[in-house]
Parts: structure tokens; C-alpha cells; sequence
């Protein structure tokens, strides 16, 4: 396969791509490429309407024959390491290096059908975020009326935590089960962690939602000398601690394993409560545990064992009730997972099409679009 020609541009011959630092006071017209020359270096948009912007933003207008879109892309995959300003404090791009920038210019017409084929993946990838989205909306409506009114459309009671059902309880965590914290074994000390077999969960795996696997492991002796707990499968587990977004996540553990001081568990009695729902429930209370967290506007950032056991929970009576109304949140969690998984894989081969399509690796009539098509008509489907 013929390989794209190359141009490149000079300083002397920058009009040819003509790169322009615009002034605040100058209104750049709807459609324009913009770049941004400092922080977020090198990220590339269109302006989808009239504006300003000042210097840490370049206007780019494509000589004839190049495709604004195709430049925009092309742009957007460059590695611009070497093309930083090492002269001026923080992060900015040097003018003379990024006019030397090599362009990889097929003919004017490959260039729109690459970009018209990245446009149709990026329409993909949108297409599955605003699903999932929806999916998340749905979930947090459906989470409040859940522990709201239950499935089996009781009357109602007032609580300290609001109207529930009427059989159903009112009940501090710690009732259900052993709370409590674990620890880090230091690092330094090689007998703790050379060939461990017993799993150690850091905060960061509460994002799996469900812990099966393990990414790090201490051995019998830091289990035994730095008081470690042995958390059983069924327990719940959440971040208590951070300034980001992890604090409050929880997830159920499915192994046995011990976690960091980062992670409080509750170790739940299973014949009283189903650990996915008090998951679920602990999920509707995100935003009121980061701000107990908070202190009241101080920036400790976190929770405490003491807290959490003093916690009031609604619990149904019986634990088929639990699992069905856990049951309709992990058919939303899966719903959820899917459109994240399709957009995974949409991002990846949108990587992959762009650096093989700019480089000339292969051509767009080597391509099968049927399934870029379809998304494309979902997309209008959705939106009519």
C-alpha cells in the first residue's frame, strides 16, 4: 500500500497551516480549529460557537486542500514532548517548534473519508456515554424509590432516615455485623511481602463493586504481627478515607482477605442482611458520608469506624425481600457495565484507526464500516 506523502511546515511558510495566537478581543468564528498551547497541551477541539479566548489557546486555519477535520485528528495524536517551551515556567508549547510539526497529507478526498470513519467511531463513543449515562440517572431514580417504598407497595412510616415501608426496620450498621479497619505492613520490611499468598486490598479496589481477585498479597508473617484482619466473603467494605472521589465507594468482598487502613468492613451476618443491599443502600448515602467526611468544611477527609456503627440503615424483614430489590440493581449495574465495556472498546479501536489511518497503515477501503454504520444509526434513533 502506498505510503501518505508528507509536508512539512516551516516558520518561514506557517500561513500555509497558518497557526494564529488570537486576542482576547477578538471573536474567533464558529467552526474554528483550536489548541490548547499550555496545561492541557496539545488537546484539540472545533468551536461549536463564536468566542474568545486568550494566549494559552491557538486558532488553526487549514491552507485549501486540507481537511479541517483530518488536521484536527492528525493534531490530537501527536506527541508533543519535544515541542515544549523548557525556557518558560509551567507547561506551554514553543510557536517555532509546533509550525515545524511533520503532516502526514494524503489527497483531499482520503483525508475526509479518514475523518468522516474517526467521526463516525467518536459518534459511537458518545452514543454509549450518554447511554450509560441514562443508565446511571435511571439507577440513582430507581436507588431512591427502593429504599424509599420497597417492591411490595406497603404503606408507609416516618423514620429518623425518612418514610420506609411499614414492616420494615430502622437499624444502626454496626448491628449487622463486626465493623472494623485495617492496617499497612510496612514496606521496608521484606518478610511482610516477599512471595505473599494472602490477599490485601487497597481503597482503590472498591471501584470493582464485587472483589474476587487481589492485586497485592502479604505473607502468614505480616497476617500475624501487624494484626491484619482475615475479612470473610459477604463482607461489606468501604474508602474512609481521601480527598478525591473514592471516600464513601463501597463494594461487596467475595474472597477472603485483609485490607489496608484506608477500607473499613463490615463483616455482615448474612442470615440477617444481604450484603449487595446495604451496598446499595450505602450507595444512596455517597454524597452525606463525604460530607461528614468533610468536618463541617475541614479537610481531614474521613470517616470513622465509631461513625459508621452509629450509621441508621432501613433493613426489610426477610432476606428475600432484600435480594430481590438487589436483583433490580444488578440488572441496572449490568446495564451500566455494558455500555462502559462497548465504550472500552470503541475508545480502543478509535486509538487504533487513527494512528493506522494517519500513518497510512492501512487505508479506509480497508475497512468494514457496517459496525460504525449502526452506532451511527442508534445515535439518530435515539436522538430523534
Amino acid at each position: 500500500m502506498e505510503q501518505y506523502g508528507t509536508i512539512v511546515e516551516t516558520a518561514e511558510s506557517v500561513s500555509a497551516l497558518a497557526f494564529e495566537s488570537v486576542f482576547r478581543e477578538r471573536i474567533v468564528p464558529a467552526g474554528t480549529l483550536i489548541m490548547s498551547f499550555k496545561l492541557t497541551i496539545g488537546r484539540v477541539a472545533t468551536l461549536g460557537i463564536p468566542a474568545c479566548h486568550n494566549e494559552a489557546i491557538i486558532s488553526i486555519f487549514p491552507r485549501e486542500g486540507v481537511d479541517q477535520r483530518y488536521l484536527g485528528y492528525f493534531l490530537s495524536q501527536v506527541d508533543y514532548t519535544d515541542h515544549q517551551d523548557r525556557q518558560i515556567k509551567g507547561n506551554t508549547l514553543n510557536q517555532s517548534k509546533i509550525d515545524q510539526i511533520q503532516v502526514v497529507l494524503p489527497p483531499s478526498n482520503e483525508q475526509s473519508r479518514i475523518a468522516d470513519v474517526l467521526d463516525k467511531c467518536r459518534l459511537g463513543i458518545n452514543t454509549e456515554r450518554a447511554a450509560e449515562k441514562t443508565a446511571e440517572e435511571l439507577k440513582r431514580a430507581c436507588m431512591h424509590e427502593l429504599f424509599r417504598r420497597g417492591l411490595r407497595g406497603e404503606p408507609l412510616k416516618e423514620t429518623e432516615i425518612g418514610p420506609v415501608p411499614e414492616s420494615w426496620e430502622v437499624v444502626p450498621l454496626g448491628s449487622l455485623g463486626k465493623i472494623g479497619n485495617g492496617s499497612t505492613p510496612k514496606k521496608t520490611v521484606p518478610a511482610y511481602w516477599n512471595d505473599g499468598t494472602f490477599p490485601w486490598l487497597t481503597s482503590a479496589k472498591v471501584y470493582d463493586r464485587e472483589i474476587e481477585v487481589a492485586d497485592q498479597f502479604v505473607t502468614d508473617v505480616a497476617l500475624a504481627e501487624c494484626h491484619l484482619p482475615r475479612v470473610q466473603p459477604g463482607a461489606v467494605l468501604m474508602a474512609i478515607t481521601g480527598q478525591g472521589k473514592t471516600l464513601g465507594h463501597c463494594a461487596v468482598l467475595r474472597i477472603e482477605a485483609s485490607i489496608n487502613q484506608h477500607i473499613a468492613y463490615l463483616q455482615t451476618n448474612t442470615e440477617r442482611a444481604e450484603p449487595g443491599f446495604i451496598r446499595g443502600y450505602l450507595e444512596t448515602q455517597y454524597e452525606y458520608l463525604r460530607q461528614v467526611a468533610s468536618g463541617g468544611g475541614s479537610t481531614k477527609g474521613a470517616l470513622t469506624c465509631a461513625f459508621l456503627k452509629g450509621l441508621p440503615v432501613p433493613l426489610p424483614p426477610t432476606l428475600d425481600e432484600q435480594r430481590e430489590i438487589v436483583t433490580v440493581l444488578d440488572a441496572l449495574d449490568r446495564k451500566i457495565g455494558l455500555h462502559q465495556q462497548k465504550r472500552g472498546v470503541l475508545e480502543e479501536l478509535f486509538k487504533a484507526l487513527m494512528h493506522k489511518l494517519m500513518t497510512g497503515e492501512i487505508a479506509v477501503s480497508d475497512l468494514d464500516l457496517s459496525a460504525l454504520s449502526m452506532a451511527s444509526t442508534q445515535h439518530e434513533e435515539a436522538t430523534a
